[in-house]
This record gives structure tokens, sequence and C-alpha cells, in this order.
């Protein structure tokens, strides 16, 4: 059996409870993959995407629900190592890929305010106008459980705000463009193992800003600063990370002291009376 053929296999037999069934389910429960969808699967080169690419590919091989879909890598600027590695990946895994280059990382490299927002939001741009010329109606990108509520702790500790990653949204700036999020319930810990197992070796972060500032102050990155705080909170509640989700789903509106919708706030205050009154 050739290689990808037994990666593939792995999926959904050794791993099929801990990421083929959440992965399903996701896209079954959100209703993320509709008939006739063209799908753009953004492929960064990491273990997550990746992992996405090979779910989408064994969906479209045999799920009922029929649609297309593309395996597209934008190269914002890898260093050769990277992109070798990226390339090897793609062959061993079988994943088609459609390469396209940007200079978002020599754009980047010189500005000192905010580097990173910078390159997200320029990475956004460029995909978004790759899926309209390719003529895919949504995006999907590789987040997965973790992502979600490592976001929502991130929001409410630095952001003041409640709010969490969610698995699905309509771009505000692409009209009819839609962004996926198909592992929304795959846990990071059984994409790490499934990589091991096959003994595959992904890239992680391919960005020299981020590895410098991580390299001269470890502490700078928030988000592996909630990763610590949610491994230390397991320690005493092992079910910390699915209460964590499972309170983004669970709202209680009588209880909040005010809300955001579409830009508009709303305090408890202003109906506050009528209740009373009633």
């Amino acid at each position: 059996m050739e290689r990808y053929k037994e990666i593939e296999r792995s999926i959904i037999k050794k791993y099929r409870k801990e990421i083929w069934s959440p992965f399903v389910h996701a896209v079954s429960d959100y209703k993320l993959i509709n008939e006739k969808d063209n799908i753009m699967v953004c492929i960064s080169g990491g273990k997550d995407s990746f992992l996405l690419a090979k779910c989408i590919q064994e969906l479209q091989r045999h799920g009922n629900v029929k649609f297309e879909a593309h395996y597209v890598l934008m190269n914002p600027g890898y260093n050769t190592k990277n992109m070798n590695l990226i390339l090897e990946n793609a062959r061993t895994l079988d994943v088609p890929l459609e390469i396209f280059e940007s200079d978002i990382f020599d754009a980047v490299s010189n500005i000192d305010n905010s580097p990173c927002y910078l390159c997200a939001r320029m990475r956004r741009g460029y995909l978004y106008n790759k899926a309209k010329e390719l003529g895919c109606n949504k995006i999907a990108l590789g987040h997965h459980f973790n992502d979600v509520i490592e976001t929502t702790l991130l929001s409410m500790f630095y952001g003041s705000e409640f709010k969490t990653m969610m698995p699905k949204l309509h771009s505000d700036h692409f009209e009819g463009l839609e962004l996926i999020r198909p592992l929304y319930l795959v846990k990071e810990q059984y994409i790490i193992s499934w990589a091991k197992s096959n003994d595959l070796t992904f890239i992680n972060c391919a960005c020299k800003f981020t590895e410098k500032v991580n390299n001269e102050d470890p502490s700078a990155s928030k988000r592996k600063e909630i990763k610590e705080l949610i491994k230390e909170l397991k320690k005493v509640n092992p079910n910390i990370e699915f209460n964590i989700f499972k309170s983004t789903d669970n709202i209680n509106l009588n209880c909040i002291l005010g809300t955001k919708k579409d830009g508009i706030y709303k305090s408890f205050l202003d109906d506050y009376d009528k209740k009373s009154n009633l």
C-alpha cells in the first residue's frame, strides 16, 4: 500500500473517534459544506492545514454531498528549507497543491507596530482574491478546537469582551464568500498524535519576526500563555476545555450586563423596568 493511502486510512480507522468523527460532526452540525460548493482549502504548510486537506479529500471521495475543492498554498515568502518541506509533505500526502506567490513577509518585515495584525490582514486579502479568481464560494481554514477555546479566553483576558471563533462566517468585504472551519471540534493533541504516528514533520511558524520575538521574550506570545494556563487548569478540572467551549453555546442572557450585535450595544437596564411592570 502506498504511504499516502496508509496515512488516509489512519484518519478514518485509527483516529476515527478522535479526528474523523469530530470532523464529520462539525461539517454536519454547523452545515459547513453543501451540494455544489466550490471550496478553497488553505494550506499553510502546518499540521492542521494538511490534515484538513486529507479530511476534505476523504469527504469528497466518500461523502454524500458532491462538491469541488482547490488545495491552495499562498507563498508569503517562505525560505527554501520551509518551502521544500511543504512540497515534500504535499507529495507524501498526495495533496495537489495550487501555489501562488505574494510578498507579505517582505512587506511587514520593517513594520514596528502590530506586524502580525498587518500580516494576517494582508493574507486574508490575498486569499479572498484568489478564491474569487478560482470561482470558489467558500474558504476552509485549519483552525481546531483548541484554537476556539484559546481565542475565547484571549478575548476575555485581553480584549475585555466575550466572543469566540465561529465555525463559519460570511465575508464582510467579499460578497458571496464564506469562511468555514471544518476541524472546529478536533482537539490539537490528536492532530499532533496523528502526525507523529505517521512520522510526519511539518513547519510550525515560518515567520522570521515571530521566531525573533519568541526567542527574545517567551512571554510575548499571549496564545502560548493561554495554552499554559489551560494546561494547568486541566490538572484541577479535566473537563475545563469542554466547559469553556460549551459556555459559548450556553449563554444566559438574563445574567449578562450587556450585549453587542452588529455594533449596537444593549444594556440589561434597557429592559429591566419593563419586566418589573409586567
